[in-house]
């Protein structure tokens, strides 16, 4: 009878130890699926957060709404973020934007200025604000290569708020005011994207560029664009074959004048010299050396200013007047 309980008793405790290691093992399983479950999580949050710039809330946010499916998770950010953007867009839209950045984007013999206004300089220093300066004048720039594939003379265009803003970026092909008003929910001030100028030249001219002011490059992904408070294009022809002439140089120097003494036209090379308030490029004490016109200085380097366009951020001008 003692040995017949003794081996009952022998028997539960092998079932409640065997019990323990599976309930022991299970356990282990399941924390072990919850790790890899929470980190292929954490992944597909960062993977989220590094392609939109979206917080690390509205991303999982997006991934929970629709478990954790990367595409709609992305789309749906997209389109609440361009939903809020419009919104602070509306409410903001009356304050006035002194502030902002010239931009400059030169490819090839093409030549873009654009200027878009924010309310203050602490917004026009930030990163998102100055991709916004890019978008604009690389649409711009798309813009006028659709327009002027091959061309026997120079072209200057010039585009409003209303013709720029509907022009689509590369990005997600949807119009620049998408993008400001996307810019808007994200930096919390107003902003416009006031006006758009282009140049497009022949292969027998040069388009001289000149930016002052300048914001030091600290983003390899703005490489190609150069910001400031000044900007300055100036289509320049050598009046012979003259190989000695430093083009870039050159435009720099007509460049620095045009923002410096603020020419309203070319003239001609027949115009006397005039003084400080002179208005006629040619006719003007060259910035760089007083004593001589500009006109004087081409013609001892040989070559012609054909036309130019200057930028002032914030200035007040007659096409700004009409928009």
């Amino acid at each position: 009878m003692h040995s017949t309980m003794a081996a009952f008793s022998v028997l539960r405790s092998i079932r409640i130890d065997i019990s323990k290691v599976f309930s022991a093992r299970s356990t282990q399983f399941l924390h072990c699926s919850g790790v890899r479950l929470m980190a292929a999580d954490k992944e597909l949050l960062l993977k989220l957060r590094k392609k939109t710039g979206y917080s690390f809330t509205n991303c999982k946010k997006a991934l929970e709404k629709f478990s954790s499916d990367l595409q709609q998770a992305e789309a749906w950010l997209h389109r609440q973020a361009h939903k809020e953007g419009w919104s602070k867009a509306s409410k903001l839209q009356g304050r006035k934007t002194k502030e902002g950045l010239i931009g400059l984007l030169k490819d090839g013999n093409s030549a873009v200025l654009v200027e878009v206004n924010c309310e203050t300089d602490f917004v026009a220093r930030n990163v998102k604000f100055q991709q916004l300066v890019q978008q604009a004048a690389t649409a711009t720039m798309s813009h006028c290569h659709s327009k002027h594939a091959n061309i026997i003379n120079y072209n200057k265009n010039f585009l409003t708020t209303e013709e720029i803003t509907q022009l689509k970026t590369s990005l997600d092909s949807r119009p620049l005011a998408d993008q400001l008003a996307l810019a808007i929910g994200n930096l919390g001030e107003n902003m416009t994207i006031r006006r758009a100028s282009w140049v497009a030249v022949p292969t027998d001219c040069y388009i001289g560029t000149y930016v002052h002011g300048m914001l030091p490059e600290d983003n390899p992904n703005l490489s190609k664009m150069t910001f400031g408070k000044y900007g300055a294009l100036v289509i320049c022809k050598p009046m012979e074959h003259n190989s000695n002439v430093n083009f870039s140089e050159l435009g720099r120097r007509l460049g620095q004048h045009i923002v410096g003494m603020m020419p309203l036209s070319m003239g001609s090379m027949e115009d006397p010299p005039g003084d400080d308030t002179e208005t006629k490029m040619l006719a003007q004490p060259f910035l760089l050396d007083p004593d001589t016109t500009v006109g004087q200085f081409l013609l001892t380097r040989g070559v012609s200013v054909l036309d130019f366009v200057r930028y002032e951020c914030g200035e007040v001008t007659e096409l700004a007047e009409k928009v």
